[in-house]
Protein backbone atom coordinates (compact mmCIF):
# COMPACT_ATOMS: atom_id res chain seq x y z
CA UNK A 1 0.00 0.00 0.00
CA UNK A 2 2.63 2.30 0.84
CA UNK A 3 3.69 2.04 -2.94
CA UNK A 4 0.55 3.31 -3.70
CA UNK A 5 0.63 6.71 -1.54
CA UNK A 6 1.30 9.28 -4.39
CA UNK A 7 -2.02 8.06 -6.11
CA UNK A 8 -4.04 8.01 -3.44
CA UNK A 9 -3.25 11.61 -2.45
CA UNK A 10 -5.22 12.52 -5.68
CA UNK A 11 -8.02 9.89 -6.06
CA UNK A 12 -9.63 9.88 -2.58
CA UNK A 13 -10.62 13.80 -2.55
CA UNK A 14 -11.23 13.41 -6.34
CA UNK A 15 -13.92 10.22 -5.53
CA UNK A 16 -15.11 12.37 -2.80
CA UNK A 17 -16.15 15.41 -5.22
CA UNK A 18 -19.01 13.09 -7.75
CA UNK A 19 -20.29 11.21 -4.44
CA UNK A 20 -20.84 14.69 -2.15
CA UNK A 21 -23.23 15.38 -5.27
CA UNK A 22 -25.06 11.76 -5.48
CA UNK A 23 -25.57 12.36 -1.78
CA UNK A 24 -27.51 15.22 -2.36
CA UNK A 25 -27.37 15.62 1.81
CA UNK A 26 -26.00 18.39 3.72
CA UNK A 27 -24.49 16.95 6.31
CA UNK A 28 -23.81 13.04 4.81
CA UNK A 29 -21.49 15.53 1.79
CA UNK A 30 -19.75 17.70 4.86
CA UNK A 31 -18.80 13.75 6.08
CA UNK A 32 -18.01 12.28 3.14
CA UNK A 33 -15.87 15.48 2.72
CA UNK A 34 -14.32 15.21 6.28
CA UNK A 35 -13.17 11.87 5.70
CA UNK A 36 -12.08 11.72 2.10
CA UNK A 37 -9.45 15.19 3.66
CA UNK A 38 -8.22 13.31 6.25
CA UNK A 39 -7.13 10.31 4.88
CA UNK A 40 -5.38 13.06 1.94
CA UNK A 41 -4.18 14.41 5.23
CA UNK A 42 -2.44 11.59 6.53
CA UNK A 43 -1.60 10.08 3.10
CA UNK A 44 0.43 13.95 2.70
CA UNK A 45 2.15 12.88 6.19
CA UNK A 46 3.44 9.91 5.42
CA UNK A 47 4.53 10.91 2.30
CA UNK A 48 6.91 13.43 4.50
CA UNK A 49 8.24 11.01 6.92
CA UNK A 50 8.84 8.75 3.29
CA UNK A 51 10.70 11.77 1.50
CA UNK A 52 12.71 12.88 4.79
CA UNK A 53 13.84 9.03 5.44
CA UNK A 54 14.43 7.84 1.47
CA UNK A 55 14.44 10.54 -0.29
CA UNK A 56 12.65 11.89 -3.33
CA UNK A 57 9.59 9.77 -4.63
CA UNK A 58 9.12 9.20 -8.62
CA UNK A 59 5.57 7.34 -9.03
CA UNK A 60 4.49 6.25 -12.70
CA UNK A 61 0.76 7.21 -13.53
CA UNK A 62 -0.43 3.03 -14.98
CA UNK A 63 2.69 2.19 -14.86
CA UNK A 64 3.95 4.21 -18.10
CA UNK A 65 7.63 5.09 -17.04
CA UNK A 66 8.41 8.73 -17.61
CA UNK A 67 9.00 10.53 -19.99
CA UNK A 68 6.55 9.27 -21.96
CA UNK A 69 3.90 8.86 -19.08
CA UNK A 70 3.00 10.66 -16.19
CA UNK A 71 4.97 10.53 -12.81
CA UNK A 72 3.93 11.96 -9.52
CA UNK A 73 7.50 13.79 -8.34
CA UNK A 74 7.73 14.37 -4.40
CA UNK A 75 10.85 15.68 -2.79
CA UNK A 76 10.52 17.76 0.61
CA UNK A 77 9.51 20.72 -0.75
CA UNK A 78 5.95 19.27 -2.39
CA UNK A 79 5.72 17.15 0.55
CA UNK A 80 5.77 19.77 2.87
CA UNK A 81 3.54 21.85 0.97
CA UNK A 82 1.42 18.53 0.57
CA UNK A 83 0.85 18.62 4.33
CA UNK A 84 0.27 21.98 4.50
CA UNK A 85 -2.58 22.08 2.20
CA UNK A 86 -4.35 19.27 3.05
CA UNK A 87 -4.42 19.51 6.85
CA UNK A 88 -5.89 24.02 6.62
CA UNK A 89 -8.38 21.99 4.55
CA UNK A 90 -8.96 19.42 6.74
CA UNK A 91 -8.92 21.53 9.84
CA UNK A 92 -11.65 24.48 8.04
CA UNK A 93 -13.75 22.00 6.77
CA UNK A 94 -14.07 20.84 10.42
CA UNK A 95 -14.48 24.63 11.13
CA UNK A 96 -16.97 24.91 7.95
CA UNK A 97 -19.87 22.78 9.23
CA UNK A 98 -21.57 25.44 11.45
CA UNK A 99 -20.26 28.74 9.61
CA UNK A 100 -21.65 27.43 6.54
CA UNK A 101 -25.13 26.70 7.55
CA UNK A 102 -25.85 30.15 8.55
CA UNK A 103 -23.78 31.73 5.36
CA UNK A 104 -25.04 29.37 2.77
CA UNK A 105 -28.92 27.96 1.71
CA UNK A 106 -29.24 24.32 3.03
CA UNK A 107 -30.10 23.04 -0.38
CA UNK A 108 -26.53 24.37 -1.70
CA UNK A 109 -24.20 22.36 0.92
CA UNK A 110 -23.93 19.10 -1.41
CA UNK A 111 -22.42 21.30 -3.66
CA UNK A 112 -20.80 23.74 -1.71
CA UNK A 113 -18.30 20.44 -0.68
CA UNK A 114 -18.49 18.74 -4.03
CA UNK A 115 -16.47 22.39 -5.20
CA UNK A 116 -14.35 21.75 -2.22
CA UNK A 117 -13.13 18.67 -2.63
CA UNK A 118 -12.31 19.44 -6.93
CA UNK A 119 -10.35 22.68 -5.51
CA UNK A 120 -8.31 20.74 -3.23
CA UNK A 121 -8.03 17.70 -5.71
CA UNK A 122 -6.42 20.63 -8.28
CA UNK A 123 -4.35 21.87 -5.55
CA UNK A 124 -2.66 18.91 -4.31
CA UNK A 125 -2.60 17.53 -7.97
CA UNK A 126 -0.71 20.79 -8.90
CA UNK A 127 2.24 20.07 -5.84
CA UNK A 128 2.44 16.56 -6.54
CA UNK A 129 2.48 16.43 -10.41
CA UNK A 130 5.87 15.65 -12.20
CA UNK A 131 4.34 16.56 -15.06
CA UNK A 132 4.49 20.60 -16.69
CA UNK A 133 0.94 19.98 -18.67
CA UNK A 134 -0.85 18.49 -16.11
CA UNK A 135 0.24 21.62 -13.42
CA UNK A 136 -1.94 23.71 -15.91
CA UNK A 137 -4.88 20.90 -15.95
CA UNK A 138 -4.74 20.35 -12.35
CA UNK A 139 -4.61 24.36 -12.28
CA UNK A 140 -8.13 24.62 -14.08
CA UNK A 141 -9.65 22.17 -11.90
CA UNK A 142 -8.66 24.08 -8.70
CA UNK A 143 -9.71 27.25 -10.65
CA UNK A 144 -13.04 26.50 -11.52
CA UNK A 145 -13.89 25.03 -8.35
CA UNK A 146 -12.25 28.44 -6.41
CA UNK A 147 -14.67 30.39 -8.76
CA UNK A 148 -17.70 28.34 -7.61
CA UNK A 149 -16.81 28.61 -3.89
CA UNK A 150 -16.82 32.33 -3.97
CA UNK A 151 -19.51 32.78 -5.43
CA UNK A 152 -21.17 31.02 -3.12
CA UNK A 153 -21.04 34.31 -0.63
CA UNK A 154 -24.44 35.67 0.47
CA UNK A 155 -23.60 39.05 -0.48
CA UNK A 156 -24.22 40.38 -4.39
CA UNK A 157 -20.57 41.11 -4.75
CA UNK A 158 -19.27 37.60 -4.45
CA UNK A 159 -20.59 37.16 -7.88
CA UNK A 160 -18.51 40.12 -8.79
CA UNK A 161 -15.41 38.84 -6.54
CA UNK A 162 -15.66 35.58 -8.33
CA UNK A 163 -16.26 36.86 -12.22
CA UNK A 164 -13.25 38.94 -11.54
CA UNK A 165 -11.13 36.74 -10.22
CA UNK A 166 -12.41 34.45 -12.99
CA UNK A 167 -11.34 36.75 -15.69
CA UNK A 168 -8.19 37.56 -14.22
CA UNK A 169 -7.52 33.72 -13.73
CA UNK A 170 -8.18 32.66 -16.87
CA UNK A 171 -5.45 35.44 -18.02
CA UNK A 172 -2.98 34.21 -16.02
CA UNK A 173 -3.93 30.21 -16.93
CA UNK A 174 -3.55 30.91 -20.35
CA UNK A 175 0.01 32.60 -20.11
CA UNK A 176 0.88 29.43 -18.29
CA UNK A 177 -0.68 27.41 -21.31
CA UNK A 178 1.10 29.49 -23.93
CA UNK A 179 4.75 29.00 -22.20
CA UNK A 180 4.28 25.67 -21.76
CA UNK A 181 3.31 25.04 -25.22
CA UNK A 182 6.26 27.02 -26.20
CA UNK A 183 8.77 24.78 -23.96
CA UNK A 184 7.33 21.22 -25.10
CA UNK A 185 8.04 23.34 -29.09
CA UNK A 186 11.86 23.94 -27.74
CA UNK A 187 12.55 20.88 -25.70
CA UNK A 188 10.01 18.17 -27.26
CA UNK A 189 8.83 16.69 -23.69
CA UNK A 190 6.50 17.90 -20.56
CA UNK A 191 7.83 15.60 -17.77
CA UNK A 192 9.99 18.35 -15.37
CA UNK A 193 12.53 16.40 -15.07
CA UNK A 194 13.54 15.82 -18.56
CA UNK A 195 12.69 19.33 -19.18
CA UNK A 196 15.40 20.80 -16.69
CA UNK A 197 18.18 18.35 -18.94
CA UNK A 198 16.90 19.28 -21.97
CA UNK A 199 15.97 23.51 -21.55
CA UNK A 200 20.30 23.95 -21.51
CA UNK A 201 20.91 21.86 -24.85
CA UNK A 202 17.53 23.20 -26.68
CA UNK A 203 18.41 24.72 -30.46
CA UNK A 204 15.34 26.93 -29.47
CA UNK A 205 16.55 29.20 -26.83
CA UNK A 206 14.73 32.06 -28.26
CA UNK A 207 11.26 29.81 -27.55
CA UNK A 208 12.70 29.00 -24.10
CA UNK A 209 12.72 32.49 -23.17
CA UNK A 210 9.20 33.32 -24.43
CA UNK A 211 8.16 30.57 -22.34
CA UNK A 212 10.34 32.03 -19.60
CA UNK A 213 8.22 35.30 -20.13
CA UNK A 214 5.18 33.82 -20.36
CA UNK A 215 5.12 31.15 -17.60
CA UNK A 216 6.44 34.04 -14.81
CA UNK A 217 3.34 36.41 -15.65
CA UNK A 218 0.80 33.69 -15.48
CA UNK A 219 1.87 32.37 -12.13
CA UNK A 220 2.74 35.79 -10.45
CA UNK A 221 -0.99 36.62 -11.60
CA UNK A 222 -2.07 33.50 -10.22
CA UNK A 223 0.11 33.67 -6.83
CA UNK A 224 -1.21 37.49 -6.19
CA UNK A 225 2.32 39.29 -6.23
CA UNK A 226 2.01 42.69 -6.40
CA UNK A 227 1.17 44.48 -8.59
CA UNK A 228 -0.81 41.26 -10.27
CA UNK A 229 -3.07 41.47 -7.16
CA UNK A 230 -6.43 43.00 -8.13
CA UNK A 231 -8.90 39.81 -7.97
CA UNK A 232 -7.67 38.79 -4.14
CA UNK A 233 -8.80 41.59 -1.97
CA UNK A 234 -12.61 41.42 -3.55
CA UNK A 235 -12.41 37.97 -3.40
CA UNK A 236 -11.21 37.35 0.25
CA UNK A 237 -13.60 39.90 1.04
CA UNK A 238 -17.22 38.65 -0.15
CA UNK A 239 -16.43 35.09 -0.35
CA UNK A 240 -17.68 32.74 2.81
CA UNK A 241 -15.72 33.39 5.53
CA UNK A 242 -14.52 29.32 5.58
CA UNK A 243 -13.76 29.29 1.52
CA UNK A 244 -11.45 32.62 2.49
CA UNK A 245 -9.75 30.82 5.44
CA UNK A 246 -9.11 27.95 3.09
CA UNK A 247 -7.72 29.89 -0.14
CA UNK A 248 -5.48 32.12 2.25
CA UNK A 249 -3.38 29.11 3.88
CA UNK A 250 -3.30 27.17 0.42
CA UNK A 251 -4.17 28.98 -3.08
CA UNK A 252 -1.38 31.63 -2.91
CA UNK A 253 0.71 29.05 -1.37
CA UNK A 254 0.59 26.83 -3.93
CA UNK A 255 0.95 28.97 -6.45
CA UNK A 256 4.11 30.19 -5.04
CA UNK A 257 5.04 26.49 -4.85
CA UNK A 258 4.82 26.05 -8.79
CA UNK A 259 6.95 29.38 -9.05
CA UNK A 260 9.43 27.97 -7.12
CA UNK A 261 9.20 24.55 -8.85
CA UNK A 262 9.75 26.61 -12.20
CA UNK A 263 12.64 28.98 -11.16
CA UNK A 264 14.78 26.64 -9.49
CA UNK A 265 13.90 23.28 -10.69
CA UNK A 266 13.12 23.22 -14.11
CA UNK A 267 14.95 26.44 -15.61
CA UNK A 268 17.45 26.79 -12.99
CA UNK A 269 19.01 29.57 -10.79
CA UNK A 270 21.92 29.96 -13.22
CA UNK A 271 19.02 30.86 -16.13
CA UNK A 272 15.98 32.56 -13.80
CA UNK A 273 18.18 34.90 -11.85
CA UNK A 274 21.84 34.66 -13.85
CA UNK A 275 21.39 35.29 -17.24
CA UNK A 276 17.54 37.06 -16.85
CA UNK A 277 18.30 38.86 -13.79
CA UNK A 278 14.59 37.86 -12.15
CA UNK A 279 16.20 39.00 -8.95
CA UNK A 280 15.72 42.89 -10.94
CA UNK A 281 11.93 42.37 -11.54
CA UNK A 282 10.58 40.14 -8.86
CA UNK A 283 12.44 42.35 -5.86
CA UNK A 284 11.30 45.49 -6.68
CA UNK A 285 7.61 44.00 -7.25
CA UNK A 286 7.71 42.31 -3.66
CA UNK A 287 9.16 45.25 -1.70
CA UNK A 288 6.37 47.03 -3.26
CA UNK A 289 3.81 44.89 -2.59
CA UNK A 290 4.72 43.83 1.60
CA UNK A 291 5.08 48.21 1.89
CA UNK A 292 2.40 49.80 -0.21
CA UNK A 293 -0.40 46.34 0.95
CA UNK A 294 0.82 47.11 4.80
CA UNK A 295 0.08 50.81 4.09
CA UNK A 296 -3.19 49.99 2.57
CA UNK A 297 -4.12 47.72 5.09
CA UNK A 298 -3.78 50.37 8.07
CA UNK A 299 -6.65 52.15 6.68
CA UNK A 300 -9.49 49.42 6.10
CA UNK A 301 -12.10 49.29 8.74
CA UNK A 302 -13.37 45.81 8.05
CA UNK A 303 -11.47 43.10 9.58
CA UNK A 304 -11.62 40.71 5.83
CA UNK A 305 -10.40 43.45 3.81
CA UNK A 306 -7.36 44.37 5.84
CA UNK A 307 -6.58 40.34 6.08
CA UNK A 308 -6.72 40.78 2.47
CA UNK A 309 -4.26 43.64 1.56
CA UNK A 310 -2.13 42.15 4.42
CA UNK A 311 -2.16 39.01 2.31
CA UNK A 312 -0.46 40.47 -0.70
CA UNK A 313 2.07 42.21 1.71
CA UNK A 314 2.98 38.54 3.22
CA UNK A 315 3.26 37.15 -0.17
CA UNK A 316 5.45 40.09 -1.02
CA UNK A 317 8.03 38.46 1.81
CA UNK A 318 7.97 35.17 0.27
CA UNK A 319 8.50 36.47 -2.94
CA UNK A 320 11.73 38.41 -1.77
CA UNK A 321 12.81 35.46 -0.07
CA UNK A 322 12.75 33.66 -3.56
CA UNK A 323 14.60 36.73 -5.21
CA UNK A 324 17.29 36.51 -2.95
CA UNK A 325 18.46 33.16 -5.06
CA UNK A 326 20.72 31.78 -1.74
CA UNK A 327 20.56 28.94 0.37
CA UNK A 328 19.18 31.43 3.36
CA UNK A 329 16.97 33.62 1.23
CA UNK A 330 14.86 30.22 -0.09
CA UNK A 331 14.46 28.83 3.20
CA UNK A 332 12.64 31.74 4.60
CA UNK A 333 10.90 32.27 1.72
CA UNK A 334 9.75 28.48 1.87
CA UNK A 335 9.11 28.68 5.48
CA UNK A 336 7.15 31.54 5.80
CA UNK A 337 4.78 29.66 2.86
CA UNK A 338 4.03 27.30 5.99
CA UNK A 339 3.61 29.84 8.42
CA UNK A 340 1.91 32.22 6.55
CA UNK A 341 -0.06 29.83 5.81
CA UNK A 342 -1.21 29.12 9.43
CA UNK A 343 -1.83 32.52 11.12
CA UNK A 344 -3.42 33.90 8.10
CA UNK A 345 -5.87 30.46 8.17
CA UNK A 346 -6.31 31.06 11.83
CA UNK A 347 -7.05 34.58 11.69
CA UNK A 348 -9.62 34.79 8.79
CA UNK A 349 -10.95 31.66 11.02
CA UNK A 350 -11.39 34.10 14.15
CA UNK A 351 -13.06 36.93 12.13
CA UNK A 352 -15.64 34.00 11.23
CA UNK A 353 -16.49 33.06 14.63
CA UNK A 354 -16.71 37.26 15.21
CA UNK A 355 -18.89 37.23 11.90
CA UNK A 356 -21.17 34.42 12.85
CA UNK A 357 -22.41 36.07 16.48
CA UNK A 358 -21.85 39.91 15.39
CA UNK A 359 -22.88 39.40 11.83
CA UNK A 360 -20.15 41.95 10.50
CA UNK A 361 -16.85 42.31 11.01
CA UNK A 362 -16.38 46.14 11.24
CA UNK A 363 -13.80 46.81 13.54
CA UNK A 364 -15.02 50.44 14.92
CA UNK A 365 -18.06 48.23 16.10
CA UNK A 366 -16.15 45.85 18.13
CA UNK A 367 -15.98 47.26 21.36
CA UNK A 368 -14.62 45.26 24.15
CA UNK A 369 -15.62 41.98 22.00
CA UNK A 370 -13.19 40.49 24.62
CA UNK A 371 -16.08 40.63 26.87
CA UNK A 372 -18.50 38.90 24.81
CA UNK A 373 -15.91 36.41 23.11
CA UNK A 374 -13.40 35.83 25.24
CA UNK A 375 -11.55 32.97 23.17
CA UNK A 376 -12.24 34.17 20.00
CA UNK A 377 -10.61 37.74 20.35
CA UNK A 378 -7.85 35.84 22.75
CA UNK A 379 -7.07 33.80 19.12
CA UNK A 380 -7.60 36.72 16.74
CA UNK A 381 -4.68 38.54 18.89
CA UNK A 382 -2.52 36.01 19.65
CA UNK A 383 -2.19 34.99 15.30
CA UNK A 384 -2.15 38.46 14.78
CA UNK A 385 1.16 39.15 17.09
CA UNK A 386 2.15 35.96 14.75
CA UNK A 387 1.79 38.28 11.85
CA UNK A 388 2.78 40.53 13.31
CA UNK A 389 6.28 38.69 13.90
CA UNK A 390 6.50 38.66 17.86
CA UNK A 391 8.90 36.50 19.51
CA UNK A 392 8.38 32.91 19.94
CA UNK A 393 5.50 32.89 17.30
CA UNK A 394 5.99 31.81 13.56
CA UNK A 395 5.77 35.03 12.16
CA UNK A 396 8.96 35.93 14.13
CA UNK A 397 11.13 32.99 12.80
CA UNK A 398 9.98 33.30 9.21
CA UNK A 399 10.88 37.74 8.98
CA UNK A 400 13.90 37.27 11.11
CA UNK A 401 15.34 34.66 8.62
CA UNK A 402 14.70 36.66 5.69
CA UNK A 403 16.27 39.69 7.16
CA UNK A 404 19.40 37.71 8.05
CA UNK A 405 19.54 36.19 4.55
CA UNK A 406 19.03 39.92 3.08
CA UNK A 407 22.14 40.80 5.44
CA UNK A 408 23.84 37.83 4.17
CA UNK A 409 23.72 39.42 0.82
CA UNK A 410 24.32 42.87 1.96
CA UNK A 411 20.70 44.34 0.92
CA UNK A 412 20.29 46.16 4.25
CA UNK A 413 17.54 48.39 2.73
CA UNK A 414 15.63 45.58 2.13
CA UNK A 415 16.04 44.55 5.68
CA UNK A 416 15.05 47.82 6.69
CA UNK A 417 11.77 47.77 4.61
CA UNK A 418 11.05 44.38 6.46
CA UNK A 419 11.27 46.07 9.65
CA UNK A 420 8.93 48.93 8.70
CA UNK A 421 6.47 47.04 7.21
CA UNK A 422 6.32 45.04 10.35
CA UNK A 423 5.62 48.22 12.26
CA UNK A 424 3.08 48.97 9.71
CA UNK A 425 1.54 45.35 11.22
CA UNK A 426 1.91 46.44 14.61
CA UNK A 427 -0.18 49.36 13.63
CA UNK A 428 -3.75 47.63 11.80
CA UNK A 429 -3.37 44.92 13.99
CA UNK A 430 -2.80 46.76 17.16
CA UNK A 431 -5.37 48.99 16.06
CA UNK A 432 -8.14 46.10 16.06
CA UNK A 433 -6.47 44.77 19.56
CA UNK A 434 -7.07 47.89 21.62
CA UNK A 435 -10.91 48.30 19.79
CA UNK A 436 -11.57 44.35 21.32
CA UNK A 437 -9.54 45.27 24.57
CA UNK A 438 -9.67 48.54 26.21
CA UNK A 439 -12.28 50.76 23.82
CA UNK A 440 -15.47 50.93 26.12
CA UNK A 441 -18.83 49.48 24.78
CA UNK A 442 -21.09 52.81 23.48
CA UNK A 443 -23.95 50.82 25.21
CA UNK A 444 -23.37 50.46 28.84
CA UNK A 445 -27.40 48.48 29.04
CA UNK A 446 -27.47 44.63 28.54
CA UNK A 447 -25.64 42.68 26.34
CA UNK A 448 -27.15 42.45 22.62
CA UNK A 449 -28.72 39.32 22.10
CA UNK A 450 -26.62 36.85 19.99
CA UNK A 451 -23.49 38.15 21.66
CA UNK A 452 -21.78 35.01 23.17
CA UNK A 453 -19.05 33.04 22.08
CA UNK A 454 -18.93 30.77 18.63
CA UNK A 455 -20.01 27.00 18.52
CA UNK A 456 -17.02 25.02 19.93
CA UNK A 457 -16.93 23.08 15.98
CA UNK A 458 -15.45 26.41 14.98
CA UNK A 459 -13.45 27.13 17.99
CA UNK A 460 -11.56 23.34 18.37
CA UNK A 461 -9.80 24.08 14.45
CA UNK A 462 -9.43 27.22 15.46
CA UNK A 463 -7.16 26.63 18.53
CA UNK A 464 -5.41 23.84 16.99
CA UNK A 465 -4.04 25.84 14.51
CA UNK A 466 -3.67 28.65 17.12
CA UNK A 467 -1.18 25.91 18.85
CA UNK A 468 0.65 24.95 16.20
CA UNK A 469 1.76 28.27 15.01
CA UNK A 470 3.10 28.48 19.26
CA UNK A 471 4.55 25.24 18.73
CA UNK A 472 6.60 26.27 15.54
CA UNK A 473 6.96 29.71 16.85
CA UNK A 474 8.51 28.44 20.29
CA UNK A 475 10.06 25.23 18.10
CA UNK A 476 11.21 26.87 15.03
CA UNK A 477 14.17 24.48 14.24
CA UNK A 478 11.56 21.75 13.14
CA UNK A 479 10.10 23.79 10.19
CA UNK A 480 13.30 25.58 9.25
CA UNK A 481 15.11 22.24 8.97
CA UNK A 482 12.71 21.41 6.78
CA UNK A 483 12.43 24.53 4.78
CA UNK A 484 16.39 24.55 4.42
CA UNK A 485 16.31 20.25 3.04
CA UNK A 486 13.87 21.71 0.58
CA UNK A 487 15.57 24.83 -0.49
CA UNK A 488 19.44 22.91 -1.01
CA UNK A 489 17.15 20.17 -3.19
CA UNK A 490 15.91 23.37 -5.08
CA UNK A 491 18.94 24.82 -5.53
CA UNK A 492 20.39 21.20 -6.65
CA UNK A 493 17.77 21.28 -9.26
CA UNK A 494 15.95 17.56 -10.53
CA UNK A 495 17.79 13.91 -8.96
Amino acid sequence: MSDQLPALQIMVTLLAAPLCVIIRHARGAWALAMAANTVAFVVAILLLLQVLDTGVIRYAVGGWAAPSGIEYYIDTMNAAVLVLVSGISALVLLYAFKSVEKSIPHAKHYLFYSAWMMCITGLLGIVITGDAFNVFVFLEISSLATYTLISFGSDRRALTASFNYLVLGSVGASFILIGIGFLYAATGTLNMVDLAQRIPDSESQRSVLVAFSFITIGVLIKSAVFPLHAWLPNAYTHAPVAVTAFLAGTATKVSLYVLLRFFFSIFGKDYSFGQLLLSGVLLPAAVAGFVLMSLVAMFQNDLRRMLAYSSVAQIGYIVAGFSLASQSGLTAGIVHIINHGIVKTSLFMAVGCILYRVGHAHTPSLDSLIRRMPFTSVAFIVSGLGLIGVPLTVGFVSKFTLIGAAMERGWWLVAGLVLISSLMAVVYIGRVIEVLLFRRARDSGPEPSGMREAPVSMLLPLYVLLAAGLYFGINGGATLEVAGQAAAQLLGGYQ
